[in-house]
């Protein structure tokens, strides 16, 4: 369970959960907390995160009683509590230009009441994070390290997709290589009418030099870029790998990034253009 002081970026939280697989539900009611576990007791799905705040105030008295019902039940949970400074509050509420949810007095009393009424709630959490100087990434980062380590490397979907130019680019590509200076299979007669995902395909390109050392300096740019993409918090990472009618050279080089990188990475490879002619 999430919560904390408004603008302490619940919401923002709340993403990083769900890009780390966890089902997620904003401004839940505390009422309604029990009755939700029951829908996912029997489901394989067992990670959850809610957002229980201020926001459900005629609502919010009722969570220490939610709580204690999940206790007796024997339901695990935890509570992570955001806060931040009152000057980065009062700042965060300027930009955005919303309304605290206690916003019936001035905003900085509203913030003092809100730490006041959170204060109990608060005492029980089992983790804690003032966001105040944390750039988005690195909160991300920190939910990643506290609730998830083993998937720190895997909070950002890669996509691979192999094209070929002459159907131009994929619109929504980050990261474009061009092989097209390999040696072509499709001037090859034997192997023409065949893709990169067979085999004689396969040999062909990996018999010529300048492919196993594109592909290794290829990797090595990979390997030591994508972290740095995890680390800013990027959730999605689309590398395309263009030949000219993306059947062959293409292919073959996505399909073999796919093999070198799956194991650390979530990754998926699509072959845009192979079955085009």
């Amino acid at each position: 369970m999430i919560t904390g002081l408004s603008g302490a970026g619940k919401s923002f939280a709340l993403n990083c959960f769900e890009d780390l697989g966890y089902y997620c539900v904003d401004n839940m009611p505390p009422t309604l907390i029990s009755k939700f576990a029951d829908l996912f007791v029997q489901s394989e799905n067992k990670k959850i995160a809610l957002v229980c705040d201020m926001r459900g105030a005629a609502f919010f008295k009722d969570l220490f009683e939610a709580l204690q019902e999940m206790d007796t039940r024997n339901l695990y949970y935890e509570i992570l509590f955001l806060v931040a400074e009152d000057n980065v509050l009062i700042r965060r509420f300027k930009e955005t230009r919303r309304s605290h949810p206690l916003g019936k007095v001035s905003l900085p009393d509203a913030i003092q009441k809100e730490r006041e009424a959170l204060s109990e709630i608060r005492g029980k959490a089992d983790k804690e994070i003032d966001t105040s100087y944390l750039k988005p990434w690195e909160l991300k980062a920190k939910i990643v390290e506290l609730y998830e380590p083993d998937q720190h490397d895997k909070s950002m979907q890669i996509q691979i997709i192999s094209f070929g130019f002459k159907y131009g680019l994929p619109p929504h590509a980050d990261l474009v290589f061009d092989v097209r200076f390999l040696p072509n299979p499709h001037y090859v007669e034997h192997i023409k009418f065949l893709t990169g995902e067979h085999d004689q395909v396969k040999d062909y390109l990996w018999q010529w030099n300048e492919t196993d050392k594109f592909y290794q300096k290829l990797l090595d740019l990979l390997e030591f870029s994508i972290p740095f993409y995890v680390k800013e918090g990027k959730t999605c990472l689309v590398i395309a790998i263009g030949c000219t009618g993306g059947q062959h050279r293409s292919v073959v080089l996505a399909d073999e990034l796919g093999r070198s990188l799956g194991s650390r990475f979530n990754l998926s490879v699509e072959h845009r253009d192979i079955s085009k002619r």
